[in-house]
Order: C-alpha cells, then sequence, then structure tokens
C-alpha cells in the first residue's frame, strides 16, 4: 500500500477541521507545517476518493454506535418496553415475538406504518403488537395522544383503542382534541368516563413514560420500532419488518 493512503485519517480530518488544524501541531517549523499543509492539500485535489472512503468508514462508525446505544436501551430498559401495563397490545397477546410501536397521530408516515402493521398481524398469528404514543409533533399531537391514552384506560382489550386507532389515523386534517374525541366517539367509548380520565395523573405518567423510552434508545422520530432487541427508525415497510421479526424470532443475525 502506497505510504500517502496512511494519511486517510489525516487528510480527512483536515478537510473537516480546515489547515489550521495541522497548522497547530506541535514540534514543527514554520516551513515544515507549511510543506505538510501542501503536501495534504495537493494530495486531496489529485485523490478525492480518499474523502469518500474517510466518509464511508466514519458513517460506518456511527451506525455501530447508534446500534450499540439501540442494543443498550433495549436491554436496560426492557420491561417497561415490552410489558408495560401503559402499552397497548394488539395482535396476540400470547405472541412469541413483540412488536412496540412508538407514534405520531400527526405523522404521515405512521399513516403507513399502520397500513403495515395491520398486514403483518393478518399474516402473523404469533405477532404480538404494543403500541406507545410518542406525540413529537407539537400541542396537537399531544392532545391527541392524551385521548389516546384515556381511551386505553378503558379498554383493556384494545378492541375499541385498535378502532379508534386506526380511524385518527386514516382521518384527514390535523390530529388535535376534537377530531381525537370524535374519533374516540365512533368507537363507541365511554364519553363522559373518556373527559375525566383525559385529566388523570396516568395520562401524563404515560406519555412521560414513552417520552423516556424512546430518549433511553436514541429514538427521535416517528414511527419506530422494537422488534425483539433492535431498534428500528422509520416507516421501513412492511417487508423490512418482516424480516426484523424473523430475525427475533430466531434468534439470530440472520435466519
Amino acid at each position: 500500500m502506497p505510504w500517502f493512503r496512511l494519511l486517510a485519517p489525516a487528510l480527512f480530518a483536515l478537510a473537516l477541521c480546515g489547515a489550521p488544524a495541522l497548522a497547530s501541531a506541535q514540534g514543527f517549523s514554520e516551513i515544515q507545517r507549511g510543506d505538510i499543509e501542501t503536501i495534504v492539500r495537493n494530495y486531496l485535489l489529485k485523490n478525492p476518493e480518499v474523502l469518500e472512503e474517510a466518509m464511508a468508514e466514519l458513517s460506518k462508525r456511527q451506525t455501530a454506535a447508534e446500534a450499540e446505544k439501540h442494543a443498550a436501551g433495549v436491554t436496560k430498559n426492557a420491561e417497561l418496553i415490552f410489558k408495560s401495563p401503559r402499552g397497548v397490545t394488539v395482535g396476540a397477546r400470547d405472541g412469541d415475538v413483540t412488536m412496540v410501536e412508538f407514534f405520531d397521530y400527526n405523522c404521515g408516515y405512521c399513516k403507513r406504518a399502520m397500513m403495515d402493521m395491520m398486514e403483518l398481524m393478518k399474516s402473523d398469528p404469533k405477532l404480538k403488537v404494543v403500541l406507545k404514543e410518542f406525540p413529537v409533533l407539537g400541542p396537537s399531537s399531544v392532545e391527541a395522544a392524551q385521548v389516546g391514552v384515556a381511551v386505553r384506560m378503558q379498554d383493556p382489550s384494545g378492541k375499541k383503542y385498535l378502532d379508534f386507532h386506526q380511524r385518527l389515523l386514516n382521518g384527514r386534517g390535523q390530529a388535535d382534541k376534537a377530531r381525537s374525541m370524535a374519533a374516540a366517539k365512533e368507537a363507541g367509548v365511554d364519553m363522559a368516563r373518556l373527559e375525566k380520565d383525559i385529566a388523570s395523573p396516568e395520562v401524563r405518567a404515560t406519555l412521560e413514560e414513552n417520552f423516556k423510552l424512546a430518549e433511553a434508545m436514541g429514538m427521535n422520530g416517528t414511527p419506530s420500532y422494537v422488534i425483539g432487541k433492535q431498534v428500528v427508525i422509520g416507516a421501513v415497510g412492511v417487508e423490512t419488518l418482516r424480516e426484523k421479526i424473523g430475525i427475533a424470532r430466531c434468534g439470530k443475525a440472520t435466519c
């Protein structure tokens, strides 16, 4: 390997930080530092692919670091992620794999994610799904999530909640308290109790728990999933989710 290929890390640092980073190096004279800067600059201009290689390596390391944070967050918080009574369970309650989804009712991608979830539950009778409100898109999202938690509080079976969930995500316009209450009414919820439950400490506690879990796993958007030990960010599509479920089911990186 040519000696100058070994300079890739230094070249990348120069590209990010500029010549002053090298100029501040200790142990070189002004002339030596000037020569080094010239050599590095000329090499970068003649071999820009080195920067692409360095960027690819940086991206690889960042991805690995994120995966480690995700895995550590899942391991540390597994009990609350998969078994908290504040989550809504749909699908197979005694399923052999659990898919946890963090969602926002005003997230356009969550609408597609809901269709993916329904298809997966239909085709996989052993899949357990846990839904967690994660209202990151503003006050209206928080209002919708509060109504959602209150619906869960009077529906242990999850059937009315799932009906409410689909109605609200399939509806047009911004999801806020008014639209959420309308969806709850259409789902057959006790509206008098709903109004009372919205103001209860349980609603606040549920949302706080969900946000803490999301933060612990490095989630910053919706939809986000936990499937086995894997954290999946974004509406990745039904086939990718099915693949992740298969990995969790066999307990190996590839099955």
